[in-house]
């Protein structure tokens, strides 16, 4: 079954067992929802963001996805500003687009290369999450809570979470952090390492701290 974590308000996710259950069956039905179950898990993008991703969004040479566009009853339009985010790809994402070669503007289409919509990456999610043997739900947005908690659990922070998904408060973010394993123990064991070098060396004199900066060249 699907995880299910303390409390209302914490997301319920995929463990690890049941998203590689799901990529594999993803992959062996057909490569568009194999993209499409990764662009969610592995990019953490909402539907309507991989609904209006276009090729262009998708930088193989870097390895990186601009989140600019969004898609709302078939208008698509672009972020505004700062809104825009750029996601790294993992492998497996950057090999499913690389091998995604098509005519059409978007990243995803159908088999008649018509533009994906809501109700086809519905009927694509049920058709893997059968497959998987995973709950038919059709639900998309929970392959981004599973990218957001394989973060936490494993030890990504905070603040890189919160810019890889595009939550604009913090507080999103921390409904997943109890996740993350060691986190508090991790903090203590900062204090007890000898201070950054980056910052120079500090020369105590009588009551006055004076840093003295390392310069390089």
């Amino acid at each position: 079954a699907i995880a299910s974590l303390v409390q209302n308000t914490v997301p319920v996710f995929y463990d690890f067992d049941e998203y590689t259950w799901l990529i594999e069956a993803a992959r062996k039905i057909d490569p568009r929802i194999y993209l499409l179950v990764l662009l969610g898990g592995d990019g953490g993008l909402r539907k309507k963001k991989v609904i209006a991703l276009e090729q262009t969004d998708c930088d193989l040479r870097r390895g990186q996805i601009t989140v600019r566009r969004s898609e709302w009853k078939g208008v698509v339009a672009e972020t505004k500003g700062m809104e825009a985010r750029v996601v790294p790809m993992t492998q497996r994402l950057w090999k499913a687009l690389k091998s995604n070669e098509h005519l059409g503007t978007r990243v995803l289409a159908s088999a008649t290369m018509d533009q994906v919509t809501a109700k086809v990456v519905l009927r694509y999610m049920k058709r893997a999450q059968r497959r998987a043997k995973l709950k038919a739900s059709g639900g998309f947005h929970v392959l981004r809570h599973t990218f957001c908690s394989h973060l936490a659990m494993r030890g990504a922070p905070a603040i890189a979470i919160q810019r890889l998904a595009g939550h604009k408060n913090l507080q999103t973010t921390l409904r997943y952090m109890h996740l993350a394993p060691g986190e508090t123990e991790r903090a203590i064991r900062l204090l007890e390492e000898e201070k950054p070098a980056q910052f120079g060396d500090i020369l105590e004199t009588g009551t006055n701290v004076v840093p003295i900066f390392k310069h390089h060249q």
